[in-house]
């Protein structure tokens, strides 16, 4: 019977994602993604914030779809720099660049890419099949919460936003409330008086997601980008063999299979769940290979395994974000900016009010990653050639665009003076070693706690003892403290400084 049902959901999935519309989008979302992932400096929070004011002239299903291929195509563009160039588009192919490189300066480039992209299909498909069968029990569990459970869900959600954060601890905390206040500006829905709008009439209306994220993540990588100028050595030699020998498919299918495993698992981790389960597989393909010396002079499986692991991990990572709402890290929260964007509020009531936005984003993945492996391989060359457009031109246009765009949401020149406050914000942000991810979720999840706490309040008639005495809630609650004890210890935290440093 839940097979029938999961049969009934996909099939209402491709209905909605292999409309012509859907998949002109899916595919823009995937070329951007990859060209976003082979330009160094240009990731996919800050393209997607950028990308925001499109969304809002695309139908809800269009702009997640394309959304989401931005994201998983970033994971493939990444890995053909780190493979041709030995230079990481994103940070979740880093590890690629140890053996992918070497493996192209013996002219076996064509092989690397290959394997690069069958591992990576592989284990999105296998994710995205992971999310469909997860996300109903989910989204069922969720759907018995109260206001109480959401609110301590929510408190749970902005102390894993801490786990996201390198480096000081105290500075991430105190991002987060940074994020819980900008979040609470404006006009009072239940009292309907103003708060810390400080007389600005743009602010009675609160902050939009848009300028703040925009700002935040586009223009101030835009600014770090243009004072951070590094030469790029492009490879001469054209590739070839594209074909991966018997011999290669050998090696590799193992290692894809424990890295789909690996980064299936990691990618619902708060976090840089990519980053994470990249390392995690390479680190055990070499602890576990017959001759660990191999790695880091051209191991096909330093490829495959590290590959396959971010591709999964970030399908994945969909899965808390579809099911309760809650954004694992700052792309997941991309997509429910993105979500609200179109009036849909993030939760579980998402797969029963609309199955066709929900499951039609599901089966887009699926498609997203066929398209991406027809057009990645044979668009080598156009990809590494776009390393030779310099930065300082690519930043003039995208800034262009960015102020008409960010224009036209309200015809309001208002809008453009603060995406360029919050530029130069989330600029000494970087110099000041504070990252503007836990932030955006304080942002994000801080008015959605507000309202969830004062129902619940409301409810109880003022008696706080309900986030404790329901089941649910005091799980929440404990699991948030205990996290927010572990990352806290001085030893712990002294060793996230001394790895952010490194």
């Amino acid at each position: 019977m839940e097979l029938n049902h999961l049969f009934e959901n996909l099939s209402l999935g491709f209905s909605v994602a292999l409309t012509f519309q859907n998949l002109f989008w899916c595919l823009a979302g995937a070329i951007i993604g990859t060209a976003i992932g082979v330009l160094p400096g240009v990731g996919p929070v800050a393209t997607m914030a950028l990308l925001l004011p499109v969304t809002y002239y695309l139908p809800p299903e269009g702009a997640l779809i394309m959304l989401a291929g931005i994201y998983y195509g970033a994971q493939y563009g990444g890995s053909t720099t780190a493979i041709l160039v030995n230079l990481p588009g994103e940070s979740s192919s880093v590890v690629t660049c140890l053996d992918g490189y070497q493996m192209a300066r013996q002219g076996r480039a064509g092989a690397a890419l290959a394997i690069a992209a069958i591992g990576s299909f592989f284990a999105g498909c296998v994710a995205t099949l992971l999310i469909a069968v997860a996300a109903p029990p989910l989204t069922l569990l969720a759907q018995q919460f109260g206001p109480a459970d959401y609110c301590s869900l929510m408190v749970l959600g902005l102390v894993t936003a801490v786990v996201m954060a390198h480096g000081s601890v105290i500075k991430a905390i105190g991002m987060i409330f940074l994020g819980l206040l900008l979040g609470i500006v404006g006009t009072d829905v239940n009292t309907g008086n103003l708060r810390y709008d400080f007389g600005i009439g743009i602010l009675f209306d609160g902050i939009n997601f848009v300028p703040i994220a925009m700002g935040v993540f586009g223009i101030n990588e835009i600014m770090a980008n243009l004072t951070n100028p590094e030469r790029r050595d492009l490879v001469s030699a054209k590739v070839t063999g594209l074909m991966p020998t018997r011999k290669d498919l050998t090696d590799a299918t193992p290692a894809i299979l424990r890295g789909t495993v690996i980064g299936s698992l990691l990618g619902v981790l708060p976090g840089g769940g990519a980053v994470l389960a990249s390392f995690a597989s390479y680190s055990i393909e070499k602890r576990i290979a017959k001759d660990p010396s191999r790695f880091g002079k051209g191991a096909i499986e330093g490829v495959a395994g590290p590959e396959s692991a971010n591709n999964a991990a970030a399908q994945t990572s969909f899965i808390p974000m579809l099911t309760l709402g809650i954004p694992s890290n700052a792309v997941m929260a991309m997509m429910v900016g993105g979500m609200m964007i179109h009036g849909i509020i993030p939760g579980p009531q998402v797969m029963t009010e609309r199955p066709g936005l929900f499951w039609g984003m599901i089966v887009s993945m699926w498609v997203g990653n066929l398209m991406l492996i027809f057009f990645n391989l044979p668009l080598v060359g156009m990809w590494v050639k776009m390393l030779t457009v310099p930065y300082r031109l690519m930043s003039i246009a995208i800034l262009f665009f960015c102020c008409i765009g960010v224009y036209t949401l309200n015809n309001s020149a208002d809008e453009v003076l603060l995406i360029t406050f919050f530029g130069v914000v989330g600029y000494i942000f970087v110099k000041l070693d504070c990252e503007a991810a836990p932030m955006l979720l304080g942002f994000i999840l801080g008015p959605m706690m507000e309202t969830y706490l004062r129902r619940a309040m409301l409810l109880s008639r003022g008696d706080a003892m309900v986030f404790l005495e329901r089941p649910l809630s005091l799980s929440f609650l404990i699991a948030a403290a205990v996290l927010l004890a572990i990352i806290a210890l001085p030893s712990i935290r002294k060793t996230r400084e001394v790895a952010f440093v490194e």
